[in-house]
């Protein structure tokens, strides 16, 4: 079954409001990233709806977005369900991402303002303080707003679309390595090279900052993969 594209609907499916919508896509999209319906899992309408507290058709309509963004799959007569990715696809996913990052990380270095480095040195500080504080959600989320931040600085509106879609399809996996015991620390350091380039206007700097970056990303993939399929006693 062909997916939906990005704003497409089903004549068949009622359409909910916007705030409805982005309400339902918001939650749906966070009970999958903290795991509180799982890869596999059948999503029924009824009730996830109850479980979300959305409406039904608010419901449906983040199902479509979110089957557009790869999180959700819809299986022949059988209704919709989390799309699984495997740490194999994670990594291939991350591989193609690590080019169109590299190239925004480049742009956004060639034409970054003041105003706009000093907002990356800010989230540099935010990352600082989270790693300081111990805690791993608030480092992934603001680790999620300084790509977002390169991306938007680079002009680059093709790259930005393509990552959006990748990077929805990883939500999962990327929330996983943020929980690692020392990943944050480890990922910190890569992350304020990434942000300096920038900062000095260096788009070949930022460009190997960020493919070394995503080069430790793509390891942490592996190894968390490795661990999956070991078999404990």
């Amino acid at each position: 079954m062909s997916r939906p594209q990005p704003g497409e609907h089903r004549a068949d499916i009622p359409q909910a409001g916007e705030p409805a919508r982005a309400h339902a896509i918001s939650a749906l999209r966070r009970a999958i990233l903290t795991g509180d319906v799982a890869p596999g899992q059948r999503l029924v309408e009824e009730e996830l709806a109850g479980r979300l507290h959305v409406t039904r058709a608010s419901l449906r309509a983040a199902l479509i977005d979110l089957t557009a963004d790869g999180l959700v799959e819809r299986v022949p007569n059988k209704g919709a369900r989390v799309r699984a990715v495997s740490a194999e696809e994670a990594v291939a996913i991350t591989e193609c991402r690590m080019v169109l990052e590299a190239l925004c990380a480049a742009k956004a270095a060639a034409r970054a303002t003041d105003k706009q480095i000093a907002g990356l040195r800010e989230l540099g500080d935010r990352l600082r303080r989270c790693v300081t504080d111990g805690d791993p959600l608030k480092y992934s989320e603001a680790n999620q707003e300084l790509h977002r931040a390169v991306r938007l600085i680079s002009g680059q509106a093709v790259a930005v679309t393509l990552l959006d879609r990748l990077n929805a399809q990883l939500v999962r996996h990327q929330f996983q390595l943020a929980l690692r015991t020392g990943r944050p620390g480890q990922s910190l350091g890569e992350h304020l090279a990434i942000i300096d380039a920038i900062a000095r206007h260096d788009p070949d700097a930022a460009d190997k900052a960020t493919r070394q970056h995503l080069t430790s990303v793509i390891k942490a993939l592996r190894e968390a993969g490795q661990r999956s399929r070991t078999p404990t006693s």
